[in-house]
């Protein structure tokens, strides 16, 4: 310990040339602001990456770099460091031989952290260092969880006699373990758990970047406790076990506002519980935050800034068409606009805009929340979504007569929009005049920037590239590692095929021309392919190609 004590973080990193003099100066004058950790503040800023952090610490000092991910870590080897000092200084212990202890450590020159932990444990520390949103998945997983699950195992009664006081009482253990499991979710995060009963258990599985894996199984005696306490948060009705229900709830997880929706469902092994997290305190992003290529950015802008007419956003559920509605409604929330929003349900509360929630069970739907919100006198409505023709027929009437309408519909692409419309029975001149625009998009997995790799593109790779009008000499691709769960992936990024509606593509709608037609006058008039702004973005790095052509092709 005596060597590393004698180096600091910047000097090694200097002396490595992995950032300048002049990188270190900027972070050190930052960090003076934030009191932030300089390791994780150079990270931010982009000058290193903690790949890099890792390498240097491990060739300079000798500190091993651990994958989490791979370690089996005993509970008789967590217990040995207490919750919150794990949790204050991101450490988590992994290995024990005699007096020494392993611990991985988001930083293992925190030397104040590694005394308070001596002091704690009586051990020799030796630090070892790993990712930091690793380390708090690790924390998360290792932690709280199992002892309120050994706890809840111990004191079980019988599935018929669950007690009040044991589904309502802050510090029961039920209570304890599903605050945990939605805290662990939040940190991870995840966008929905699923509660999935089985014959014999019952598996709670996280979906992270659009993919579920289980996160752990846990014994069916708990299935009715777990479900039980679940439906009390989000105000369903107990006795209900036989019809589907719908509720909401809202937590502070780690001073976060965090709102969930609650939906329950009767399968033959008990209630399938899904709970879809949104993050309150992210807030809605900027135009320029949602993955928009420079010209689609443009053509978009251009698009919602016009006084009337309709704009769509298309694609499957969960590619993220609410957050492009949200934006666009951000971006056009002035002092003298009235902006009214009828929805199902309303997922973002945001100031200064009226939200409606549709209720279908007291008769109001799209279409009669459409019709009463006319006679407010908006000037943008966000109808958010186009299920059947009654609702078409409003929102293109209320286009035509002075109001910005923007909504979403089911399509695979922005031109089968105009044919989707022709479907439900509206006049092609009707679409023609009220039509501004079409937003498709899909969401794609980011490489992990943490363990991305460039590779030459195959013979097949370069030729698909070619026919696209595109050309890399390197490709990316995500090997695995801690930090992203060794998927490759961490986040998501948006992909759009962005069409704004000319007098020539206006007059083939009028036309009633095929959707070929259609897509032909599209292109020229500027339209980028969904496949193709897809593939720009693999290039770039941002994505791998598998994932553009997975999202692509197979819809």
């Amino acid at each position: 310990m005596s060597t590393v004590k004698k180096k600091r973080l910047g000097d090694l990193l200097i002396e490595s040339n992995v950032i300048s003099e002049e990188q270190l100066q900027q972070a050190l004058r930052e960090q003076g602001k934030t009191k932030q950790k300089l390791g994780d503040l150079l990270i931010t800023q982009g000058y290193i990456t903690e790949q890099q952090l890792f390498e240097v610490l491990e060739y300079q000092l000798g500190i091993p770099h651990v994958s989490l991910f791979k370690y089996q870590i005993e509970p008789s080897i967590t217990q040995i460091i207490p919750e919150s000092l794990a949790r204050r200084y991101q450490a988590i212990p992994i290995h024990k031989e005699g007096g020494k202890l392993l611990v991985a450590m988001a930083d293992p020159l925190d030397y104040f952290a590694i005394e308070e932990l001596r002091m704690s444990t009586g051990f020799r520390i030796e630090p070892a260092i790993s990712g930091r949103d690793e380390l708090q998945r690790a924390i998360a997983r290792h932690y709280g969880l199992q002892d309120s699950m050994s706890q809840l195992m111990g004191e079980l009664p019988t599935a018929d006699e669950i007690r009040e006081t044991e589904i309502t009482d802050e510090d029961s253990p039920v209570v304890r373990l599903v605050n945990q499991m939605i805290q662990q979710a939040v940190q991870l995060q995840v966008s929905d758990i699923h509660v999935d009963p089985g014959e014999t258990n019952v598996n709670i599985r996280y979906r992270l970047d659009g993919v579920l894996r289980t996160e752990r199984v846990i014994p069916k005696q708990m299935q009715g406790f777990i479900t039980a306490r679940l439906k009390i948060m989000a105000k369903l009705n107990i006795a209900e076990r036989r019809l589907p229900q719908d509720g909401r709830l809202k937590m502070q997880v780690d001073y976060r506002t965090i709102d969930i929706r609650v939906s329950s469902l009767p399968t033959i092994h008990g209630e399938k519980i899904v709970l879809r997290i949104l993050d309150l305190s992210v807030g809605v992003k900027a135009l320029d935050q949602l993955g928009f290529s420079k010209h689609n950015h443009r053509t978009f802008r251009e698009m919602i800034e016009v006084p009337y007419g309709i704009i769509l956003i298309t694609g499957p559920t969960g590619s993220g068409k609410t957050t492009t509605l949200y934006s666009a409604l951000q971006h056009l929330n002035k002092e003298d606009s009235n902006i009214i929003t009828v929805e199902d349900p309303v997922e973002y509360q945001l100031e200064g805009i009226n939200q409606v929630h549709v209720n279908p069970q007291i008769g109001l739907t799209f279409a009669t929340g459409l019709r009463s919100i006319l006679r407010q006198d908006p000037n943008i409505i966000m109808v958010g979504e186009i299920r059947d023709s009654e609702t078409a027929e409003i929102a293109i009437r209320a286009s035509l007569t002075g109001h910005l309408v923007l909504s979403t519909l089911h399509t695979n692409d922005s031109v089968s929009s105009i044919t989707r419309f022709r479907d439900m029975g509206i006049a092609p001149y009707l679409i023609a005049s009220s039509l501004v625009g079409v937003v498709a998009q899909r969401l794609v997995r980011r490489v992990c920037p943490d363990c991305s790799t460039a590779y030459t593109p195959s013979e097949q790779e370069s030729i698909f590239l070619h026919n696209h009008g595109l050309h890399a000499d390197k490709l990316y691709k995500g090997t695995g590692c801690g930090t992203c769960n060794q998927t490759g992936y961490r986040g998501r990024v948006a992909i759009h095929e962005v069409l704004g509606i000319n007098d020539a593509i206006r007059q083939q709608i009028s036309q009633e021309s095929s959707i070929q037609d259609l897509r032909v006058a599209a292109e020229k008039n500027g339209l980028i392919q969904l496949m193709d702004d897809g593939l720009e973005k693999a290039v770039k790095g941002i994505t791998s190609l598998q994932e553009v052509l997975q999202e692509t092709v197979s819809h």
